[in-house]
């Protein structure tokens, strides 16, 4: 009985040793492959990692994905050269719907944006851009890049070029020295607002206009907007794009701290508590609180599809007042203008800062405490809102005592020439711009703290300070250098 269990025991011993011999030969034939087609690549080095991506994705993009023989040359070279950007590709609804590279960077030979610089497609037919404008998204995605289009982001670069204020500040910024003007605008504001894209040598994009993440981008072939700004390169993910940090990356900072508010709201915390359990990946439209969430996101309120209302691209639709400018108004002035201007005329307007729902803003305000009647009644909604109401009504008021205050001491040419030096000026900017938002964006939010200490309290701080600068030089009727304003309160 011992002899057989013994000689059992070696033939099952044996087997396992001749299967491992069988796989590790297998899997050096499959790395030996690899190096035979890749060169470059020697088994000691970090690039085999990355040459079983390449393998990897040939075998499984190359064949069985729909895609055309020039798609998958792109996908077996990008494999190697930028792994990453294949990795996140691949697991996209663009890879697994047979959308390539080549769909949305192959452009045609008399846009502007097209070259041949990429080894792969030199010499043939095939011209390609580094970018990828909105023209090129709305042919599967028409109805989004219009909405897109009809709201507030749309105008996010092009208003920085059309507002002289906006300008004088950049000029202030980069210390009057030109070859810095990039630096300030393409390392801040750029990247959120957008930029205006310029071609270069060798049709490449310029230096000092690209890259940019920003919203607003404008580009050369006169697409406008930025979808990669919320479903990041090269996954192009939904869940990514109702998850708050996506917004964050523009939305926040003293001048409009939605994530700040949003995550120490009562919504931010369930967030906080519970998305890592939420189903982030259902269908536009098909997003359902209750049952794939319980508390919205940034997306939820302004885009999602819920509770009967249509997903929109346009973040407009929603909002009942304007919370960024000076003075608080309703928004009454339908769909944003600023792109199709650009677009029709290639003209760099303003646009139009009373964009919202064409039906009015009193339909926005039904539209919007239709999302919150997903999770409250329609009394608690209603109520808020009402409260949040009263709140900008009365930032108004500290907003035209203000600036009444600024227009009488302008008229008596009582400001000085230059904005930034003025306390009085710098006092009232603070105002609007910092306390004021705070204290408007707080209240609709849910953000209590922000609406009152970083808020209003900073804001009444302010306004007897710029009483006690206008006081002096309504007294004196000249301007005291030495008058101390403008430093922002809690800044």
């Amino acid at each position: 009985m011992k002899k057989t269990l013994v000689i059992v025991g070696v033939v099952f011993l044996l087997v396992i040793v001749g299967s491992a011999s069988w796989f590790l030969s297998q899997t050096n034939k499959s790395q030996n492959q690899i190096i035979a087609e890749n060169p470059i690549v020697s088994q000691n080095n970090s690039n085999l990692r990355y040459a079983n991506i390449a393998y990897s994705e040939k075998i499984n993009m190359s064949k069985g994905k729909g895609v055309t023989k020039e798609a998958a040359t792109c996908i077996e070279c990008h494999a190697q050269k930028t792994p990453a950007i294949v990795q996140d590709w691949s697991k996209s609804s663009m890879a697994h719907a047979g959308v390539s590279c080549i769909d949305c960077h192959g452009v045609s030979k008399d846009n502007p944006m097209a070259n041949q610089n990429c080894p792969g497609v030199k010499g043939t037919n095939i011209y390609v851009s580094k970018m990828v404008s909105p023209k090129t998204c709305a042919k599967c995605h028409p109805n989004e890049v219009k909405e897109f289009e009809e709201s507030g982001h749309a105008r996010a670069a092009i208003h920085i070029v059309a507002l002289k204020p906006d300008q004088a500040l950049l000029a202030h910024e980069d210390m009057g020295m030109p070859q810095y003007k990039d630096a300030v605008l393409l390392t801040g504001c750029a990247q959120c607002h957008g930029s205006i894209i310029k071609m270069g040598p060798n049709h490449e994009p310029t230096q000092g206009t690209w890259p940019s993440h920003g919203i607003g981008n404008v580009y050369p072939d006169g697409g406008v907007g930025n979808c990669a700004s919320c479903h990041f390169n090269h996954q192009f993910s939904i869940a990514q794009a109702r998850k708050p940090s996506s917004c964050a990356t523009c939305h926040l900072g003293p001048d409009h701290p939605d994530i700040e508010v949003y995550d120490n709201s009562v919504h931010g915390a369930l967030f906080a508590a519970h998305g890592d359990k939420w189903h982030w990946d259902s269908p536009p439209g098909a997003w359902i609180p209750g049952n794939d969430y319980n508390a919205p996101t940034c997306a939820t309120c302004h885009m999602s599809g819920v509770n009967g209302l249509q997903p929109t691209h346009n973040i407009d639709m929603r909002l009942k007042w304007n919370l960024w400018a000076p003075i608080s108004k309703e928004r009454t002035g339908g769909y944003e203008t600023a792109a199709f201007e650009y677009m029709k005329t290639g003209k760099f307007t303003a646009g139009n800062p009373l964009a919202g729902n064409p039906k009015g803003p009193q339909e926005a305000r039904k539209e919007m405490l239709q999302v919150c009647a997903s999770c409250h009644t329609t009394s608690f909604a209603s109520n808020y809102m009402a409260q949040a109401d009263k709140q900008i009504e009365l930032y108004n008021k500290y907003a035209h005592a203000a600036s009444e205050m600024i227009n009488t001491l302008e008229k008596k040419h009582l400001m000085m020439k230059d904005p930034w030096a003025d306390p009085a000026f710098r006092t009232y900017y603070y105002m609007w711009h910092h306390e004021g938002r705070r204290m408007r964006q707080g209240a609709v939010m849910e953000g209590p703290d922000y609406s009152h200490w970083h808020g209003v309290f900073q804001l009444q701080q302010s306004l007897r300070i710029l009483q006690a600068i206008y006081n002096q030089r309504m007294k004196d009727g000249k301007i005291d250098p030495n008058q101390i304003g403008g430093v922002g309160m809690g800044e």
